[in-house]
């Protein structure tokens, strides 16, 4: 699922070959985001389009050879005037009379080459990496023998071989697999024979536009990394003594994909470009706290689920305690946004521009199954384009103290961008370690040890980041092993690097009243069995309501006065489910561990939440775990055996017959669960608290 979708789409036709394009539209002034080689399409400026698209009016086209844009065998439609003239027709598509030019590698070249023979199209340019006429190769790619496969005639026979080695080497940076994944993804969506074709068309007249470039009038800004192995940063040395009054940001040890390796840095300095361009002004904060004016918190609320909604409003209550008048905006989406609005909490105005998480996780969901590290890895996007909303939240919001519960983006970019951090930062999560789900082989297993290696470095290197860092549980909840080949215990590292709050649900169960009067004020009557079915907030467990639903007629046969309430959540409609006598389904429920604490038993999904509350309320339950979902089969399952709580149920197993052996045997069980603290929203709030005094 992509950050933002485009306003619209269209295609032109030119010399034989449709060119497919994509319009954001938003004021002028209008970028300009080039292709590059066509061994990629218009995704490789995934990590910019959102974030640029919020400022300015963006445009995007597929290059002829990849995307949604014709395949050609000609090599003349690949020559460089020919290229060139494709981009002419999509400004012209596009309702574009001039605009800032973007380009990166062959792009950067391209853009170039637009504002030396096509100067009255062209506000300015940033050309990235750029491949050009005068671009001097890495020595050790001249030394490399395995550069021999850069060769049409191998294209054409391996084609797979040689994009991952190429991207192996324009992927260079460290913890790039996510950036390897996408780009030999994008690759294999051409063919070598494409390619190749490309790679033998003509090119400009190498005088002609030597002369032009060095006449170059607009602003020019050039971004190179010194790790660059496939166009060295001597290549934009060498374009900057052609245009003098060229800018070269030089990104020390970055190789050639910056846009999308250190996103964060590039978009600042087109962005930053952008306005002094064209006179935008972009006054500084002036950063304190306090001096006279009540104390200010953004509050970020993971939306995946609805359980951190619930123990951070308890935090927030707890914080205003400590703090009376401290204002807390809260930075979130739906589903979190209906918590908080039920609460009467302040949503920043900015949340609007949050990309939603939880339909990205839906859209990756099958049959009661999300491979959850893959999603989380193929959010990226989703989590930048978000970044980039808090960072500007925050350089104009006067805010002295930002809390992220499971804020994975924020906490990743800050650490990636430690420079961004100008006010105390305060850092929640129930689970620490990504963790390979067998099934899923071991190139998983690799990347995720990676991903867990690049969390430990990070910390390492700039533990200023996290002025406070609360894990919401103990010591003993944390899974056992390591997290990954020659790297440190998990609950090791979490002690070491972490405080413990204990569990926080939010709410006291002896405070919740008599259990028969809260019964009747909900309206269940004495003499039902009550059974709750809850998936939380996304939508990915529709398939386990169905089941259970259509199960009711041999569970009523097997439990005398059973009753079924089905809370679908707030992103499932009930009408999607099956009709079944003395089913009776509801939508979003405020509070719901009121009705969770008076039920006789509970069938629910494997998430930490409503688990933890069935558990605090000492009520029966069967929960079954999303398949590949790494977290609710490893930390949740470990949290809930350390409770002794629950009966662990594989949805394969969510079958009528066990389900009618299964649910009289929880009603008749003793509950002996260990007791959930009631006091972990004090704990967290006293922690975090002490960074606004």
């Amino acid at each position: 699922m992509r950050a933002r979708s485009p306003d619209r789409v269209g295609t032109v036709e030119r010399a034989g070959a449709s060119i497919h394009y994509e319009v954001f539209e938003n004021h002028e002034p209008t970028l300009l985001l080039a292709p590059t080689w066509q061994i990629v399409h218009s995704r490789h400026w995934k990590m910019q389009t959102a974030y640029l698209a919020r400022h300015y009016r963006v445009v995007t086209y597929d290059p002829v050879g990849n995307g949604a844009s014709s395949r050609s065998t000609d090599p003349d439609r690949y020559a460089a005037r020919a290229v060139l003239d494709d981009l002419l027709a999509v400004l012209d598509a596009s309702g574009t009379a001039t605009c800032v030019a973007v380009g990166l590698s062959m792009g950067g070249g391209l853009v170039t080459s637009l504002a030396a023979l096509h100067p009255e199209r062209v506000d300015a340019v940033v050309a990235i990496a750029a491949a050009h006429t005068w671009s001097v190769p890495p020595e050790e790619r001249r030394r490399d023998v395995r550069w021999r496969a850069y060769d049409p005639a191998y294209w054409r026979t391996d084609w797979q071989d040689f994009v991952e080695f190429f991207f192996g080497e324009a992927c260079s940076d460290p913890h790039s697999t996510k950036l390897w994944d996408d780009t030999v993804g994008w690759s294999l969506e051409t063919t070598g024979e494409v390619i190749a074709t490309a790679g033998a068309g003509p090119d400009l007249d190498h005088a002609e536009l030597e002369f032009a470039v060095r006449a170059i009038e607009e602003p020019v800004l050039l971004i190179h990394g010194t790790g660059d192995r496939i166009i060295s940063h001597a290549s934009s040395e060498t374009l900057r003594e052609m245009i003098p009054h060229a800018e070269l940001l030089t990104m020390d040890g970055a190789g050639h994909l910056p846009t999308v390796r250190y996103p964060v840095r590039v978009n600042h300095a087109i962005r930053d470009f952008v306005d002094r361009v064209h006179g935008v002004p972009r006054p500084e904060v002036a950063w304190h706290i306090g001096h006279g004016r009540p104390h200010k918190v953004l509050y970020l609320s993971s939306p995946i689920g609805l359980g951190h909604a619930r123990r951070d409003v308890a935090i927030a209550a707890e914080l205003r305690a400590l703090h009376p008048g401290v204002q807390i905006d809260w930075l979130a989406q739906d589903p979190v946004t209906r918590v908080l609005e039920g609460a009467g909490e302040t949503i920043h105005p900015a949340s609007g521009f949050l990309a939603n998480e939880s339909a990205h996780i839906e859209s990756l969901s099958g049959e009661h199954d999300l491979a959850a590290f893959q999603a989380l890895r193929d959010m990226d996007e989703i989590q930048l384009a978000n970044f980039m909303v808090m960072d500007d939240v925050l350089r104009d919001g006067q805010y002295d103290l930002v809390v992220g519960d499971e804020a994975w983006e924020m906490d990743y970019h800050l650490h990636e961008n430690p420079g961004l951090k100008k006010t105390a930062y305060a850092w929640l999560t129930d689970f620490v370690g990504y963790l390979p789900m067998p099934e899923r082989g071991e190139r998983e297993a690799r990347v995720a040890g990676d991903y867990n290696a690049e969390m430990i470095e990070q910390v390492a290197r700039y533990g200023r980041v996290r002025d406070a860092a609360v894990f919401v549980g103990n010591p003993e909840d944390i899974v056992p092993g390591t997290f990954g080949p020659s790297l440190p215990g998990i609950r090791e590292w979490t002690e070491a690097n972490f405080d413990f709050s204990g569990y926080i649900t939010g709410f006291d169960p002896r405070a919740l009243g008599d259990r028969s009067q809260v019964r009747r004020r909900l309206g269940y009557h004495e003499d039902e069995r009550l059974c709750v079915v809850s998936v939380g907030g996304s939508a990915v467990g529709v398939d386990l309501l169905r089941r259970v639903a259509n199960a009711f007629p041999a569970l009523r046969r097997a439990v005398d006065g059973l009753r079924m309430l089905v809370v679908t959540g707030p992103r499932i409609d009930p009408a999607d489910l099956p009709v079944v006598d003395g089913v009776e389904y509801r939508p979003y429920v405020h509070e719901l561990y009121r009705h969770l604490a008076v039920a006789d038993v509970a069938v629910v999904q494997g998430g930490l939440t409503t688990t933890m509350e069935l558990t605090a309320c000492k009520v029966p339950f069967l929960y079954v775990p999303l398949r590949q979902h790494f977290e609710q089969n490893f930390h949740v399952r470990a949290r809930l055996d350390q409770y002794r709580a629950g009966t662990f149920l594989p949805y394969e197993e969510v079958l009528e017959d066990n389900l009618a052996a299964l649910i009289p045997e929880a009603l008749a069980q003793q509950v002996d669960y260990v007791d959930v603290e009631t006091d972990g929203a004090v704990r967290a709030a006293a922690t975090i608290g002490a960074l606004l005094s």
